[in-house]
């Protein structure tokens, strides 16, 4: 593919979530009952669908958002956000009598995450008002939803997806039951290796040998991809990323390593937003997994999450020119 242009018009529509992040900084996590003393806070704009809907613009596709917020000085931070990002957000629904989003990760001093979610505004998204938007959104290529809005949300894209010709990227994350006719309309499913043996009804579960988790993870995607017929892309940390799809063709993405990690939130959403951009923008699954891959590596270098994502041009020159000419 060296050398090749590929089209940046098509558009990348992110249906999903708004967080305003109450960030603290601690040692480790307390134990129950336990009162930690922290390093530091710090708030910031997150959520899934609008750091992915800002790593897909990163990546280059003309990007819009579509989700709800509350009537308050959050919800005003997520609007003058996308507009320094170029991002369409038309479709954003202003919810008077909810408050906006709030997440409350806790990170750790060796990088690691998690995170509480308050969904407000993301709870009471109108399904109607949802499709309505994206009827209104111009030359839609790609829509990539996750479950931190309402399931029956995530089944009214597929809806529209399947009638509408458009690729449907979907992360199944906050992970829960997952009904067939979801995953049935599913282009690409894009899980983490918890998210992917949980969504098989196994629970998360990880095991010390990184061949073994690598191949538990190709077991369970080959069993999704042939009941259903979507590509599955897994995340597996520090073991990369593995690519599954029609056939029985699986590749290991191996992990772009990294020093200097400072801060994990967001990593996963970087991957996600990326691959829905380069798939936009006619990349093979394997090539827009792997920048999708570097990308999301970058970003844990940073701290933030939507403000971590690197843009397209900081990627390191060797790996775009396998794939693009830039």
């Amino acid at each position: 593919m060296a050398g090749t242009n590929h089209s940046t018009n098509k558009r990348v529509v992110v249906v999903g979530s708004f967080m305003m992040d109450l960030v603290t900084y601690a040692p480790r996590r307390p134990d129950p009952g336990e009162t930690l003393a922290g390093h530091s806070f710090s708030m910031r704009v997150g959520g899934k669908g609008f750091n992915q809907a800002v790593a897909a613009r990163r990546a280059g596709s003309p990007t819009s958002m579509i989700g709800a917020i509350g009537d308050d000085s959050y919800g005003q931070k997520f609007i003058e956000f996308m507009d320094a990002e170029d991002i369409d957000h038309l479709g954003v629904t202003v919810l008077s009598e909810r408050g906006t989003g709030v997440g409350l990760p806790l990170i750790q001093d060796d990088g690691n995450n998690s995170i509480v979610i308050v969904p407000r505004a993301n709870a009471d998204v109108d399904e109607r008002l949802i499709v309505q938007s994206l009827e209104e959104v111009p030359d839609t290529s790609v829509v990539l939803a996750q479950l931190e809005l309402p399931i029956n949300i995530a089944e009214a894209v597929g809806e529209w997806t399947r009638s509408h010709g458009a690729m449907y990227v979907l992360n199944p994350a906050p992970i829960q039951p997952l009904p067939e006719s979801l995953l049935g309309k599913v282009n690409v499913l894009v899980p983490n290796e918890g998210e992917l043996l949980a969504l098989e009804m196994q629970g998360s579960r990880f095991v010390e040998s990184d061949s073994t988790r690598i191949e538990a993870v190709k077991e369970k995607a080959a069993e999704i991809v042939e009941r259903y017929g979507c590509s599955v892309i897994t995340t597996v940390g520090e073991c990369g990323v593995v690519v599954a799809t029609a056939g029985g063709i699986s590749e290991v993405i191996p992990a772009f390593r990294v020093d200097n990690v400072v801060d994990t939130v967001g990593a996963g959403d970087t991957f996600c937003g990326y691959l829905a951009s380069l798939l936009a923008q006619e990349f093979s699954i394997s090539d827009a997994a792997h920048l999708a891959n570097v990308a999301a590596a970058i970003s844990v270098t940073r701290e933030g999450s939507a403000s971590s994502v690197p843009q397209l041009d900081e990627l390191p020159k060797e790996f775009l020119s396998d794939v693009m000419s830039i």
